[in-house]
């Protein structure tokens, strides 16, 4: 059997509540982790869609992207623990999804809607790798995060 693994990240929910601390589950993977160069540890699938609403059903991590904060602008030096911003991308009835509230307002006069955070945002944390080596974060990642969201528009696919 399979064993399921949780680590604490944060959820930016798109419908304007407060960010708040969630359980990411993953799963073991049975292809190697792609970001890192040699390891000892298994790779681990995680499950954001659990937490994004109006994702499609039935594609898993086909249904959302990720992207790697290793630093602020303006350092000399990478995050020791970095991020991992999980986003969805495909919608249960193929509409946009809702921009994120939250996001929105931490952007405050730099939002552009047309670059806009959309749906709900969960962010990990890791050591070398994002799929071996997550670890729990806590609301005091909050900070750094909206440091970063301030000036930081969604990638765009």
């Amino acid at each position: 059997m399979d064993q399921l693994v949780s680590f604490e990240a944060l959820l930016f929910p798109s419908d304007g509540r407060n960010p708040h601390m969630v359980a990411l589950m993953t799963s073991p993977m049975s292809v190697p982790d792609p970001h890192a160069p040699y390891s000892t540890l298994p790779a681990r699938m995680p499950h954001p869609e659990v937490y994004m609403d109006y994702i499609a059903e039935g594609l898993g991590p086909r249904a959302w992207h990720y992207h790697l904060v290793e630093a602020l602008d303006g350092m000399n030096k990478k995050f020791v623990n970095p991020y991992v911003i999980f986003y969805p991308t495909v919608s249960r009835d193929g509409m946009p999804f809702p921009i994120n509230k939250c996001l929105r307002e931490i952007q405050g006069r730099s939002f552009r809607e047309a670059t806009a955070w959309r749906g709900n945002i969960i962010i990990a944390k890791y050591r070398e790798s994002p799929f071996s080596s997550m670890i729990n974060g806590s609301i005091a990642d909050f900070p750094i995060l909206r440091n970063y969201f301030m000036t930081h528009d969604a990638p765009q696919s």
